[in-house]
């Protein structure tokens, strides 16, 4: 199984944001704080338990992301060639 970093996009496999997508914004021990640019921006991440993520194949570059409306862009693009 592939290890969650900073910049990893998981899905949220359990809590009120269940199947939602995030991006990794910080590590601290066994907890994750995700953004997704909507309900949870990068300036306030939501805290997680790393068990209650869903890692994805991807990978962001969070140096280059320094917006909400950058990182909501993404994510719909994703999306959209995913479905």
């Amino acid at each position: 199984m592939a290890e969650i970093k900073t910049g990893s996009v998981v899905y949220s496999r359990a809590g009120h944001d269940k199947g939602n997508i995030f991006v990794v914004v910080r590590l601290e021990g066994d907890f994750a704080y995700i953004a997704d640019g909507r309900q949870r921006k990068l300036e306030s991440p939501k805290k997680k338990r790393i068990k209650h993520l869903q890692i994805t194949n991807t990978s962001l570059d969070m140096t280059k992301i320094t917006t909400d409306k950058e990182l909501r862009r993404i994510f719909s693009a994703k999306a959209l060639s995913a479905r």
